[in-house]
Parts: structure tokens; C-alpha cells; sequence
């Protein structure tokens, strides 16, 4: 029998009504407000959720993280199970925009099952998945290495680094502290499967860090990547198997979306042509997207996935 496993996404508009207000009265630094992290202008969740239903038929449910009362306006809510923040974080950490906060506290959503696939909202599936793409025949969860490297611990010290990579030099910090020092991929870009009990066992490891990266509203100097440290932490405690370069390169294809239209017809061409299993589609647009290309990138998805997905609703 083949093993239950559930979706979890996590999703924002920044559009919903008093969003963005709430946004800017928390937000300190021009990270805190970025738009390629809130917009949803692509609406990329509603055809990655019908690449689910056809090449993930075998998923038993998909659980959609969001801000209260968010909710797309084409989703069924009666066939995807909708999960606010306060249902599974510390009342004291919200409201929250930070991705890491949210990402710590996955594993405590109520009823999910014991091993499940978190997928941010721009990932796609491209070809027919099954469970053997993110757990081995030995139990072990698959790691996707990218060729890019990551920062150092002593990144940390640099005035000047995004967010982002202040939570990967941390991850690597701590991750050097217990295990020594190497270097370590990056591994974004694919889904990523998760196991609640070694997820659980990993926030024990390091509860200062977790607890001061789910108590910080926007992403901050001092927090965790979580979905850097967790396959670092069950490669190192050996629970986890690293995929070969072959398999990597045959699966997982990474498109940043921005503003050059000629590129965008180039990149989506490349992607469509190659088929990969995993895809991510990264807001890169900036302040201002170009409507040219909005157009052209939800034109080319809804050719990809023309067929409405049981998990949207029906019109009469």
C-alpha cells in the first residue's frame, strides 16, 4: 500500500483588502515590503494546483497555508483544507509576513500526515510524480543539490546581505557547529518532503533559534532557512540521500519571471521543451511588472493546464 501523503502550500495576495496597510505598519526595512514575496498577480497556485491533480493523482489532501481571512477566489475550500496562521502558531508571533516563521511551524498543523511535500506556491509539477521522487525504498527523504553555493557562516557579519542570505549563513553556521564545516548547496528549488517526527526533532536541536525565527514578524538577522537547515540536518543524522547530479538535472529547472519579454519567451520555451518533473517559477518582476509579460506567462500556463483541477470551484 502506497504511503499517505499530504500537500502543503503556503500563499499571500498582498491585493486582499487591509494587506498591504498591515504590511507597511509592521514593516522597518525596504526587505520587509518586497512585492516579488507577496503578489500574486500570476495566480501560479491555481495551475500548480491542477499539475497536482494530474501528474499527483495519489496525494491525499492538500492543505493551503494562509493569512486569515485570505482565500483565492476561485478555490473550492470543500476540496482543499484551508490553514490560517492562528490555527498553528503562537498567538504572540502574529501577524507574521516572514516565510521562515511560517516554514518553522509546519509540522504543527493539526492532521496532516506524518510525512507530506510543502510547495511554495510558484512550483510546478511537470511530469507524473509518485512517492519514490521524495523518499527512498530505505525510508529516506531525497535531497535535490543545485550546482549554487550557499554563504558561509561568515556571512553573517555582512552588512550588506539580503535576508535571505543571513538565514542561510546561519543555517550553515549552526549546521557547522555540530556536524563541521562544508559546503552546501543550495536545495530551494525543488519541493521539499518533509517527515514531522526528525522535522520535530530538528527544532529541539536548536529551540533558541527556532523560537526567535518564529517570533520575528518579517525575515531577520538571527533566523533559520528552515528548508536549507532540515535536509543538511537529516543528511548529517542520516536520514537523508542525496539525488545524483543526473537525476537533478532530469528533474529540477529553475525560471526566474522579470520584465524582459524576449527572455521570458526564450526561458518558458526552454522549460516546456525540457518536461522537467519539479519547476519554479520566481517572481522576479520588481516593483513593476510588465503587463506584456503577465500576459504571456499566465497565457503559456493556462495552455500548459488548460483543465480546470477538482480543487477549484465550479461555474454555472
Amino acid at each position: 500500500m502506497a504511503p499517505l501523503i499530504d500537500i502543503v502550500y503556503t500563499w499571500v495576495d498582498d491585493s486582499w483588502p487591509g494587506y498591504a496597510e498591515q504590511l507597511r505598519r509592521y514593516a522597518e526595512t525596504r526587505h520587509d515590503t518586497n512585492p516579488n514575496r507577496y503578489r500574486d498577480n500570476l495566480e501560479i497556485l491555481k495551475f500548480s494546483l491542477r499539475s497536482v491533480a494530474r501528474f499527483a493523482p495519489w496525494v491525499r489532501r492538500v492543505h493551503l497555508v494562509t493569512s486569515r481571512p485570505q482565500v483565492p477566489a476561485w478555490l473550492d475550500p470543500a476540496r482543499v483544507r484551508l490553514i490560517h496562521h492562528d490555527e498553528f502558531m503562537p498567538a504572540a508571533h502574529l501577524p507574521t509576513f516572514n516565510s521562515f516563521a511560517i516554514v518553522s511551524n509546519l509540522h504543527r498543523i493539526p492532521e496532516v500526515t506524518p510525512r507530506f511535500i510543502y510547495l511554495e506556491d510558484d512550483r510546478l509539477f511537470g511530469r507524473p510524480m509518485d512517492p519514490g521522487d521524495f523518499f527512498d525504498d530505505e525510508g529516506r527523504t531525497l535531497v535535490y543539490q543545485a550546482l549554487r553555493g550557499t554563504p558561509s557562516a561568515g556571512a553573517a557579519h555582512t552588512a550588506a546581505a539580503s535576508p535571505w542570505n543571513l538565514a542561510l549563513s546561519h543555517s550553515n553556521a549552526l549546521l557547522d557547529a555540530r556536524y563541521g564545516t562544508l559546503r552546501r548547496p543550495t536545495v530551494k528549488f525543488a519541493p521539499l518532503a518533509i517527515d514531522r517526527g526528525h522535522w520535530a526533532r530538528m527544532v529541539a536541536t536548536w529551540p533558541a533559534d527556532f523560537e526567535q525565527t518564529s517570533a520575528s514578524r518579517f525575515r531577520a538577522r538571527g533566523n533559520i532557512a528552515p528548508e536549507h537547515l532540515y535536509p543538511y540536518y537529516l543528511l548529517a543524522e542520516g536520514h537523508g540521500r542525496v539525488v545524483s547530479r543526473r537525476d537533478y538535472v532530469r528533474r529540477v529547472w529553475y525560471h526566474p519571471i522579470d520584465n524582459v519579454a524576449p527572455l521570458q519567451r526564450v526561458g518558458l520555451a526552454r522549460l516546456r521543451w525540457f518536461g522537467p518533473k519539479f519547476a519554479c517559477l520566481n517572481d522576479n518582476f520588481g516593483d513593476r511588472p510588465n503587463p506584456a509579460v503577465v500576459r504571456f506567462v499566465r497565457g503559456a500556463l493556462e495552455r500548459w493546464f488548460p483543465e480546470p483541477s477538482p480543487f477549484e470551484r465550479t461555474t454555472n
